[in-house]
């Protein structure tokens, strides 16, 4: 198969920093847009859930407050009024301890009330179920909420390559494509799921939390406050820092993506061309590359949580110090302190996860760009639909006519200029010439893959611009030199491109192929599985198999690209048949280095850079003695015509 004269392909430079993550963030925003109703209750779910959680901590402390009371009043003597004890302790020299039983509810010479502490109990446990179902509903909402978002997106995306051009794949390694489209998705998936729900959960246990701090001492609250500020600048300071090392990590992962892909498909040249070693290195460069830009990004959104850690610590250790002072002083109970203690917990507990969260957001995000650059990357022009314009020619098959095509893949890079050429229905027009000539990158315009820069192409009368895509490529068939399968039975790749052909046309079609003697010979016979490679098939069998599938598509017009390069002698002569069957009523081009198989085409179209240099039938072109000639001498040197 002749190689069209396109682009090199290459891995991407990956980016030194996200690119724009404030407006990545808000197209992600927007794509939650639709599921605002399932967001407004799961923020309910949420708030319900973190309401009962954060009362918890205050029935606790009324219970340590039962507690610790009785714990002084059994110490006391009984048959004494509190203010008795009180007037005892300070004549006694004991001010500081009658200072801070004076704010105890204290019955002296009673004991622990353990009614009390049973039932006080009890709330508290009835409390945290209800909030913990509450936080189940949430998780499970928000589950529901991230599938259908990201259902969506992988949607989108398989759309989108449905409408990119040949182009953009040609200029993108095949991995990195890959890994936008499933590595990047999936990761944008955890983001999504845990990381939103996290953010939601936080933000409301950081309002609540504070609401009770301030109700219990906002003199305490005040010194909690005062870690936010903070705890946000180190945040800040340290994802600001990450967050390039996370695109970089992205880039990286689908560059080295794309060279295990390649090297995967093309195992067998690494080994027999001695490339082993070089693409082992190659492999370890961009191993290397990828170990350091995760390296950096795990390393430094790592440091997040020890850090919040630390300010917590802090934190505590104000609290506990302040807390203690204010009960000893009488102005605090102690169970108002303990419950004090846990809602700075829980109060910098969300700030901390949140900042633990960091990595995963980041990582969202640069995940979220590189899908969003594949979603915008420049698609194929708009289609226009014309109904019923594709109408069938009376001599069967289907005209095709090229007047004055020009097209070129590099600007600076001149390829087909000025082609013109007419085909009538029925015919078969071979199309020859040394590699480089731009004979495939012909039948690529003709099925449409590229957009011709100037002339027009025109199928049955009507031009390409003013039919869409679908509708020109339905037209054809093709049987290429590089064969494709598909995981699944041999019987489903026949049938590829009729899914509702029956059994037994698929029977015919391969019988017709050539194909039913060696099938039937498999254990399995049309039922035989495949795999994505056909491993378990030769060259020239996966060969004879794409021509059953041609053979059963039944389109109007057949490309043939080396369709017999890949199948022995014997086997050729067979195969040669079939096609004259096959081409019976189409209309036909067929791109051959064997000159031999093209000696009965209509035409034969002689092409060197782009243009028709030779014109005619085989045995016209011969008796001209030109570029046909020669080439035709080249493999049959001493044959006479």
């Amino acid at each position: 198969m002749s190689m069209a004269m396109g682009p090199m392909r290459g891995a991407p430079a990956p980016a030194s920093k996200s690119k724009d993550v404030r407006g990545t963030t808000r197209r992600l925003v927007s794509r939650l847009a639709p599921e605002r109703v399932k967001l407004v209750f799961a923020l309910a779910l949420g708030a319900a859930s973190v309401g009962f959680m954060v009362s918890g901590p205050q029935i606790l402390g009324s219970a340590t407050n039962v507690l610790f009371d009785g714990i002084i009043s059994k110490t006391l003597p009984a048959g004494t009024t509190k203010a008795q004890a009180i007037a005892q302790l300070k004549a006694n020299g004991h001010g500081q301890l009658a200072t801070m039983i004076s704010g105890m509810h204290l019955t002296p010479g009673v004991g622990v009330d353990i009614t009390k502490m049973g039932q006080i109990l009890g709330i508290a446990a009835l409390v945290y179920l209800v909030g913990s179902i509450f936080n189940y509903l949430q998780g499970f909402t928000m589950a529901g909420v991230t599938q259908r978002v990201i259902f969506v997106m992988r949607r989108d995306v398989e759309a989108k390559m449905n409408r990119l051009p040949l182009r953009y794949f040609d200029s993108h390694p095949h991995g990195d494509v890959l890994s936008r489209v499933t590595n990047d998705i999936d990761n944008l998936t955890t983001t999504i799921q845990q990381g939103l729900s996290q953010l939601i959960t936080s933000a409301l246990t950081i309002a609540g939390v504070l609401g009770m701090m301030l109700w219990i001492s906002p003199l305490l609250a005040l010194v909690s406050i005062v870690t936010i500020p903070l705890a946000l600048v180190v945040t800040m300071w340290i994802a600001k820092r990450s967050q390039r090392h996370f695109t970089d990590q992205w880039r990286s992962t689908g560059t080295l993506n794309g060279l295990v892909e390649e090297t995967h498909s093309g195992h067998e040249l690494v080994q027999v061309f001695g490339r082993g070693p070089a693409t082992i290195e190659e492999f370890q460069r961009h191993n290397k590359a990828l170990y350091g830009s995760s390296f950096k990004a795990q390393f430094l959104s790592g440091i997040i949580q020890p850090s919040m850690q630390f300010i917590s610590n802090i934190n505590y250790v104000a609290i506990a110090v302040l807390g203690g002072y204010r009960v000893a002083s009488g102005l605090l109970s102690l169970g108002a302190v303990t419950a004090f203690i846990q809602y700075s917990r829980q109060f910098t507990m969300p700030i901390t996860q949140i900042a633990s969260q960091m990595n995963m957001l980041q990582s969202g995000v640069a995940s979220a760009e590189r899908v969003f650059e594949f979603l915008d990357a420049d698609e194929e022009a708009p289609q226009i639909v014309i109904a019923d314009s594709l109408r069938p020619s009376n001599d069967g098959g289907a005209s095709v006519r090229l007047e004055h095509v020009s097209f070129r893949y590099e600007p600076n890079e001149p390829l087909i200029e000025d082609f013109s050429l007419e085909v009538p229905p029925g015919a078969t027009i071979a199309i020859v010439g040394p590699t480089g000539a731009g004979k495939t990158t012909v039948v690529n315009l003709l099925v449409r893959f590229y957009e011709i820069d100037s002339g027009h192409i025109l199928l049955n009368g009507v031009d390409y611009r003013d039919l869409t895509r679908d509708h020109v490529r339905s037209t054809y068939g093709m049987v290429l030199q590089d064969t494709w399968m598909f995981s699944g039975s041999i019987r489903d790749n026949i049938r590829y491109g009729r899914p509702d052909a029956s059994d037994a046309e698929v029977v015919a079609a391969a019988k017709e192929a050539r194909v039913d003697l060696f099938v039937r010979s498999l254990p399995e016979g049309y039922d035989t599985i495949l795999d994505e490679d056909a491993s378990n098939l030769s060259a020239g069998q996966k060969q004879l198999l794409t021509i059953a599938r041609a053979f059963l598509a039944d389109q109007s017009i057949l490309i043939l690209d080396e369709a017999t390069s890949n199948v022995d002698t014997r086997t050729e002569v067979l195969i040669q048949e079939a096609m004259a069957q096959l081409r019976h009523g189409r209309t036909s081009f067929v791109i051959a280095h064997r000159l031999s198989t093209i000696r009965d085409a209509d035409t034969i179209i002689v092409m060197d850079k782009g243009r028709i240099v030779e014109q005619g039938s085989h045995d016209v072109l011969m008796a001209a003695r030109g570029v046909y000639f020669a080439l035709y001498n080249s493999q049959f040197s001493g044959v006479t015509t």
